[in-house]
């Protein structure tokens, strides 16, 4: 046990940078194992690893190259350890979240219902800590339960259903974490995403009970903002990476909503890209000045001093190129410059992340618990890389809206299964009960997928998934001014509704699938545009949906609406 191998400070426990980083040995790619070094002896039920990563896209998969047609097209694989899992697993191409924000989305995975019904609309909002989640019914059925990595979810001095826990608070650093345990804080010294991981590998090593099936939450704040590498500093150096064909998009072919956001690449907002915090850049490449939100990157991280010089050593060259020819440089070769910083600190840290997950993987090789032990990976949503020249997420757009699903189970799924049908985050509760062979509460709204995993294809499986986002730019803590919206997706078709705006968008995912011209008000689309409207009526009668009737063009949600857990 980690903490039991440390000295403690006050209600703290310090962890060396050393310790840490010593701690494993294991490969970064869990094609080894070796003869293991201990027996589990359930063999009952399997064993179950959930790993969320913090914005990680489906177009940062190498597993989804070739599977999508919109976005950015990568010319190589970040993933090579996600990839093996999709290789050997099933990999799901038609995945969606049902509201594509942070703390929402997550706590639909645990409870298996929309926002609306579970009580957590916006990031303004904690888990209710009565809510039934699926964590909460495995450990009450024998289940041994950890919690590890990024919570984010409110209520971080209990969070429900675990026997061990041991979490960032809030959106948690890339660097230097403090964690939250139930024996108090445990300051750690070094990489964030290397640091959940030695965690998690401590406790299954230490503290798993091998007379007992396990659960465990494994999860990553990268690559979530700001995307600070560690290991990957220096990666992509000596080249530019791809730019999405709509990274100059105009939103000629949107509504108001699209025109009126401010999450854009291009410095043109006070929520855009920032050059201290985003874009590592210390001075103002304009005015000269100090970045405050440099400083704010190296207190949020408290940075050493020897961490803060590899870092700077690692983008000095292009920072100065910035200085010196900024003044000459046009507007779309600054935003271009802007996007190369960008994605690249993005596709580090999601290789940084991508390690970590094959050392768990090597584990359970090592260990003789691979076969038995279902592996569910997935992002918390999706996220823009610069198509429509935009980061973050929130809207019902495909780079928003649809989540890496990746599930590897050797003993129950054939390798390299591919399903095209729409599943949800809000399947993942009733799917990991089935798993453990347990009853679904008929309160949960989701579906289970483990018909999926046996490569069935159900007749009466959903034909359109349901999409909610309510944190608009009414909300005294909303970020980046997205409308709130709420509308479906069909195999071929989304239709949104802007009720701020009074407006709709319909897209036709054949003729446009990124997205880029609705077609709302076409006479040629006039038949299709009232089968969807009624079909998201009928979704929202289904799902006992009546929040968007009462909500008030321009007035905040939480006037009109009644979020009690229901």
């Amino acid at each position: 046990m980690i903490q039991s191998a440390l000295s403690k400070k006050g209600n703290k426990l310090l962890v060396p940078f050393t310790f840490v980083l010593l701690l494993f040995s294991i490969s970064a790619f869990y094609g080894y194992s070796e003869e293991a070094e201990q027996t589990d002896h359930n063999d009952s039920k399997p064993n179950i690893i959930v790993m969320y990563s913090d914005d990680h896209t489906a177009q940062a998969v190498g597993a989804y190259r070739g599977a999508l047609n919109y976005g950015l097209q990568l010319d190589h694989t970040p993933t090579p350890n996600i990839d093996r899992l999709a290789d050997n697993g099933i990999r799901f191409d038609n995945a969606f979240v049902t509201n594509s924000i942070c703390i929402p989305s997550r706590a639909v995975k645990l409870s298996g219902m929309h926002s609306h019904k579970n009580g957590v609309l916006t990031n303004a909002e904690n888990i209710p800590i009565h809510l039934e989640t699926f964590p909460t019914i495995l450990q009450q059925e024998g289940y041994q339960t950890a919690m590890i990595g990024k919570w984010h979810l409110g209520n971080v001095d209990d969070p429900q259903g675990f026997d061990f826990y041991s979490v960032l608070y809030d959106q948690g650093p890339y660097y230097n974490p403090t964690m939250r345990t139930s024996n108090g804080d445990v300051d750690y010294h070094g990489y964030t995403t290397r640091i959940i991981t030695e965690i998690a590998l401590e406790w299954l090593r230490m503290q798993r009970d091998p007379d007992k099936p396990f659960m465990m939450i494994y999860n990553h704040k990268a690559p979530h903002r700001e995307w600070l590498p560690g290991p990957a500093l220096n990666d992509y150096q000596d080249r530019d990476l791809p730019e999405p064909s709509t990274l100059f998009y105009d939103y000629s072919g949107l509504t108001t909503a699209a025109h009126e956001q401010d999450m854009e690449i291009r410095e043109s907002g006070p929520q855009s890209l920032m050059w201290g915090l985003d874009l590592k850049v210390p001075y103002h490449p304009e005015t000269g000045e100090r970045n405050p939100d440099w400083d704010q990157l190296i207190n949020n991280n408290r940075l050493t001093d020897e961490q803060l010089e590899r870092i700077n050593a690692a983008y000095a060259e292009d920072n100065q190129y910035l200085y010196d020819n900024y003044a000459e440089m046009t507007h779309e070769e600054i935003t271009r410059w802007r996007y190369q910083r960008y994605i690249k600190d993005y596709l580090r840290v999601v290789r940084e992340l991508d390690d970590e997950v094959g050392r768990v993987m090597a584990y359970l090789e090592r260990e003789n618990l691979k076969d038995n032990t279902i592996v569910i990976y997935a992002g918390d949503q999706g996220f823009f890389l610069g198509e429509k020249g935009w980061f973050d997420k929130r809207w019902i757009y495909e780079e928003s809206m649809r989540m890496p699903l990746i599930v590897h189970w050797p003993e129950g799924i054939e390798p390299g299964l591919v399903s095209e049908h729409l599943v949800q985050n809000l399947d993942f509760a009733p799917t990991i009960l089935e798993l453990a062979g347990l009853e679904i509460p008929e309160r949960m709204q989701g579906r289970s997928m483990v018909p999926l995993f046996r490569g069935e294809n159900p007749d009466d499986w959903r034909d359109a998934v349901y999409y909610q986002y309510f944190e608009g730019p009414e909300m005294p803590h909303s970020w980046h001014a997205v409308a709130r919206h709420y509308g479906l997706r069909t195999y071929r078709y989304t239709l949104a509704h802007f009720p701020d705006h009074s407006e709709w968008e319909l897209f036709d995912l054949e003729a446009d699938p990124e997205q880029l011209t609705s077609v709302y008000g076409s006479e040629e689309y006039a038949e299709v545009q009232e089968y969807l409207k009624q079909r998201l009526n009928e979704l929202q009668e289904y799902y006992d949906d009546d929040t968007w009737p009462n909500i008030i063009p321009g007035d905040p949600w939480y006037k009109h609406i009644d979020i009690e857990v229901r």
